[in-house]
């Protein structure tokens, strides 16, 4: 593969996951670490992500308040305006973080009167803009790669939370192995996040159906929801349509 190539395919990796490892992309690459280390390096020094220790993140993901810089920003308001839709006054409503939730959060009506908690500051700070939203950031480590709060902390706090809706981003879905990640500490936030909630809306652009990754969230049954920028009869959903998901 050409560098240009591999280059192409871990912006790719990067804009889909918002972050990769080094360890995976020497797998999935099939090339020696050292490559990939002077890819990630000469992607960073053209300013098109960040270098961390033992992998690489997306710039949209530390600059969630510039919009130029969020992918595929038109399928998330596009997502976002179909979230919107389930969340109704009076609701208690736990979110995630992450770019499609920010967009989510901006795109709410301006008069909604409900409870928000959420792990993430940023998605705090947006909603802090509504007059009648009551806001509750979930405290405890911070992950500065994610920027979200993490651990046991956390967990014991949404153990004490019976949210109405989850809006959830992910990773990755796919029809047979449900919801994964890469992370251990996300996968063990997104499971507890899923069982202190009524039901579960899940945020995703099509272009990360259909993937799996190494850690387990949840099986496709346990979510209410599935929202993407396609239209719900479009064949890419096809086998989520079997699951009985609500897909808008």
């Amino acid at each position: 593969m050409l560098k240009k190539e591999r280059h192409d395919f871990i912006m790719r990796q990067i804009n889909l996951h918002n972050r990769v490892l080094t360890s995976d992309l020497v797998q999935l690459l099939a090339v020696s670490e050292d490559t990939i280390r002077r890819d990630l390096q000469e992607l960073v020094d053209e300013g098109k992500l960040f270098k961390v220790h033992g992998g690489a993140l997306s710039k949209s993901y530390h600059s969630s308040f510039d919009d130029s810089t969020v992918y595929a920003r038109d399928s998330k308001i596009s997502i976002a305006k179909k979230a919107t839709s389930l969340v109704k006054d009076g609701m208690v409503v736990l979110t995630g973080g992450g770019t499609t939730i920010l967009e989510f959060v901006k795109q709410l009506p301006q008069n909604l009167e409900a409870t928000f908690f959420t792990i993430s500051p940023l998605v705090a700070v947006e909603l802090a803009k509504y007059d009648n939203i009551e806001v509750i950031l979930i405290g405890g480590l911070f992950s500065k790669n994610s920027q979200i709060t993490y651990g046991g902390q956390v967990i014991t706090q949404l153990s004490e939370i019976k949210a109405d809706l989850c809006m959830m981003g992910t990773s990755a879905i796919h029809p047979s192995d449900g919801l994964t990640d890469t992370y251990w500490e996300i996968n063990q936030l997104k499971k507890a996040m899923i069982a202190c909630s009524k039901k579960t809306a899940v945020l995703c652009i099509s272009e990360k159906l259909d993937i799996s990754l190494r850690l387990k969230v949840c099986p496709i049954e346990n979510i209410s929801f599935l929202i993407t920028e396609l239209d719900e009869a479009h064949d890419a959903l096809a086998g989520y349509r079997v699951k009985e998901l609500n897909i808008l």
